[in-house]
């Protein structure tokens, strides 16, 4: 779909907005992506508006950029790392009527699946990921600043879902009242982390935050891994804020609106192929609190988002799009049966880490 606009936003990069071809792209449902095809060069670029409702300093996602960049710039100039565009003002970001853009580089003859097709992919996509987090191993954390506070806070979560539980409508308690059941019998996981969460060895580390499949550049020919996008959420974290992610998105064929759930199962060679990925590029760098928790990172993060479907359903809905009333009860339903999954293959799953650690 091609469109227009606002020719302030174009000006802002040196562009006229007569000599410029605008697609939008892209299902993201946070930030709006338009592929901008100037007529007086070849190269293409990729503009994005930051959603403010969700990123409500965006000039912290420039801070952040802007330090990693020059950090891997400095010290690993063959890397690739998709940074933005300045401004014709030397601005990381224009500010054009009460709104945040930025521009980035297209990178040509690559694709960013929106789902897998081949475990392939998911060892590229995995090994991508812990590909930055290990150049940026000796990179302090700290100095960055966080995009969306609590993002991957479980103890925030479970406090959050406690709170619209106390507030829900007794016919929301009731509607929900066999996943109010799973989720309380959960607590052990939150439990679990808690007893790791202050060991010298489990650091916070910089972390992507939303590793799904569509987060990651891929050859469009051979299917190998080119570079990581979408960094709006880079921020401070644990390593299994990435790898948890990875597992709770890549494992089932099934996105979490998938009703059936019987179609909600396991599939032993993505998830072979997302540790072997993974581990290739942070096993020298994980330590040993890090190792034990690899598994965990799955439960980890399919919990989480359990409790954030489960309290957006008791607090009327508000944050994530739905279809029909009952839909993240659905979610809900839809990930407590993935972590079943993860539970009840636990062995061999363990066992496929522990060769990989070797």
């Amino acid at each position: 779909m091609e469109l227009n606009l606002d020719s302030e936003v174009l000006e802002a990069y040196g562009y006229a907005k007569e000599n410029t071809k605008i697609t939008q792209i892209g299902t993201g449902l946070i930030n709006r992506t338009y592929l901008l095809s100037p007529q007086s060069e070849e190269k293409k670029y990729i503009l994005q508006n930051i959603n403010t409702s969700v990123f409500k300093s965006p000039l912290s996602i420039a801070h952040n950029l802007r330090a990693i960049a020059d950090y891997l710039t400095f010290n690993f100039p063959d890397y690739l790392f998709i940074k933005p565009v300045p401004t014709v003002k030397s601005e990381e970001m224009a500010h054009i009527h009460h709104e945040y853009w930025r521009l980035l580089p297209f990178v040509p003859n690559t694709i960013s699946p929106e789902v897998l097709a081949y475990p392939k992919q998911a060892y590229e996509a995995a090994k991508q990921f812990g590909k930055l987090s290990r150049l940026l191993d000796k990179f302090d954390a700290k100095t960055l600043q966080p995009t969306i506070a609590g993002f991957h806070d479980l103890n925030l979560r479970y406090k959050q879902f406690t709170d619209a539980l106390n507030q829900a409508e007794e016919t929301l308690r009731e509607t929900a009242k066999t996943q109010l059941s799973d989720a309380l019998a959960h607590q052990y996981i939150l439990d679990y982390y808690n007893s790791y969460s202050h060991r010298n060895d489990f650091p916070d580390r910089v972390m992507h935050h939303d590793t799904k499949i569509s987060n990651v550049l891929l050859d469009r020919e051979t299917n190998e891994g080119i570079c990581v996008i979408d960094l709006d959420t880079i921020m401070p974290g644990k390593f299994i804020s990435d790898l948890g992610d990875m597992m709770r998105t890549y494992l089932c064929a099934c996105s979490e609106n998938e009703t059936d759930l019987d179609k909600i199962k396991l599939r032993l060679p993505y998830f072979e192929a997302t540790v072997k990925g993974y581990l290739s590029e942070m096993k020298g760098i994980l330590t040993e609190t890090e190792k034990e928790l690899i598994l965990f990172s799955g439960k980890y993060m399919i919990y989480m988002q359990a409790l954030r479907f489960l309290t957006d359903f008791l607090s009327g809905n508000t944050y994530y799009p739905i279809s029909y009333p009952t839909q993240n009860l659905d979610r809900v339903k839809n990930q407590f049966k993935l972590l079943h999954e993860l539970s009840v293959n636990e062995k061999e799953l363990q066992g496929i880490i522990e060769e990989n650690l070797v």
